[in-house]
């Protein structure tokens, strides 16, 4: 049977699409790329906003509508928090709430009667990445979260923290190396509440995925500030370690912090920063801001955008909040004005903005060992660009002769010069 998965939302989502990639594989089935060529078609859905719920429905209803006999199982965030509404959306055949994710293979195959032929299974060294090319790959080493901030309906949607065991996570990043991938980002919901069920912790988790495996490089996901353990950039000192890191920090005032719920201050943050720098050259720390959250008045704005402006962020995932049902952000006074939230926004992307150049600026002139990835420019019958990732994820761009390829191979390039994209570089 062919099969086809489609996700909305995060780097988790994505994880769990590659687990059920390989075990329909495994099951003797084959993936596609092409929506409409597949019998039996996986969404992975989300709810972090009531956008992200909206675009869900919406992109249920567009498969089926363009795919009209393919099966159709729904999972995901959305589907959990909706449950009675998404069984009611025309074509889907199967609803897999977030805690049954790990049976998603099995309950399809069983409920829709999908025949198993493991005679025909793709042998695992040639099972290809289906979502972001064989250079990377997300591994998800946890699920759920024990923290509730008064904005987010992800935590009430996962569930309860749950960790996978050490040496399944150490398995699932050897299988990856073998089928070529040169770098893994490990991934969850609430990534440094790792192994608080099974008496692990991140760093433990770290040290164990570098010392048992040989993946060239490895990334963490987005990382609560309040988790890093005490020594945590000790382990940047591998250089295997990859040194990004996403730390949300969501508001740089504290009383809006407060009504967030967050387990971090201003200068708590401030410090984890200092920390950072000075312990770990060219490290590139980005993080999340919420714009307009209720209540924040002019005065809570204006000292959290000078906040966000002392640290400097190599990149701002900026969201302008909007109301979630069922999150008690949603309950709080004094919702603020579309207006003002679209005011503030743009103010903050400009900064946004400058802050990204100067740190593209800070790195001009250094060499870095970059991953090169599939994408390619053609500039003329001569001549292509190509694109890929230096260790502190900084975009750069090359232009190599069209008959060369550099595709997931790691190769020394020093940068040259500033584009508002990306940095370009010559290969040395």
């Amino acid at each position: 049977m062919l099969v086809h998965l489609r996700t909305l939302g995060c780097r988790l989502n994505e994880a769990e699409l590659e687990s059920w990639a390989q075990a329909f594989q495994k099951a003797g089935h084959q993936i596609t790329r092409e929506q409409n060529e597949a019998q039996l078609i996986i969404v992975n859905s989300c709810a972090v906003t009531q956008d992200a719920v909206r675009k869900s429905r919406q992109l249920i209803r567009r498969i089926h509508r363009d795919n009209p006999s393919a099966k159709i199982v729904a999972s995901g965030c959305y589907v959990t928090l909706n449950s009675d509404e998404a069984a009611e959306l025309l074509g889907v055949d199967l609803i897999v709430s977030n805690q049954d994710k790990e049976r998603l293979v099995e309950l399809a195959i069983q409920e829709l009667e999908i025949p198993t032929m493991p005679a025909m299974s793709t042998e695992p060294g040639a099972i290809s990445l289906f979502s972001r090319g064989r250079q990377r790959a997300f591994v998800k080493v946890q699920d759920g979260c024990r923290y509730r901030c008064t904005f987010c309906i992800v935590t009430v949607a996962r569930g309860e923290e749950k960790s996978t065991p050490i040496e399944q996570i150490v398995q699932d990043v050897n299988r990856l190396v073998e089928q070529g991938i040169n770098e893994v980002i490990l991934t969850g919901v609430h990534l440094g509440g790792y192994g608080s069920d099974i008496e692990q912790n991140l760093a433990n988790l770290i040290t164990a995925v570098l010392e048992q495996t040989t993946v060239p490089r490895l990334r963490l996901g987005s990382l609560e500030p309040w988790d890093l353990p005490d020594n945590f950039f000790a382990l940047f000192t591998n250089p295997r370690l990859m040194p990004h890191l996403h730390l949300p920090l969501q508001s740089g005032s504290d009383s809006v912090l407060k009504r967030m719920a967050r387990r971090c201050k201003t200068e708590e943050f401030t410090q984890i920063i200092a920390d950072a720098r000075a312990q770990v050259p060219h490290i590139n720390i980005t993080t999340d801001i919420i714009v307009g959250f209720p209540g924040e008045t002019e005065q809570e704005w204006q000292g959290s955008f000078d906040y966000i402006k002392s640290i400097g962020f190599g990149h701002i995932h900026i969201f302008t909040y909007s109301m979630r049902a069922d999150t008690k952000a949603a309950t709080l006074p004094q919702q603020v004005p579309n207006a003002i939230k679209k005011q503030r926004s743009q103010q903050l992307h400009k900064l946004a903005e400058e802050m990204k150049q100067d740190f593209f600026s800070q790195n001009q002139g250094q060499s870095f060992e970059v991953l090169w990835e599939g994408h390619k420019e053609e500039l003329n019958a001569q001549s292509h660009k190509v694109f890929g990732y230096t260790p502190n994820y900084l975009r750069v761009a090359a232009i190599i002769d069209s008959s060369q390829s550099l595709e997931n191979k790691m190769l020394e390039a020093k940068i040259t010069e500033i584009t508002p994209e990306y940095l370009l570089a010559e290969l040395v």
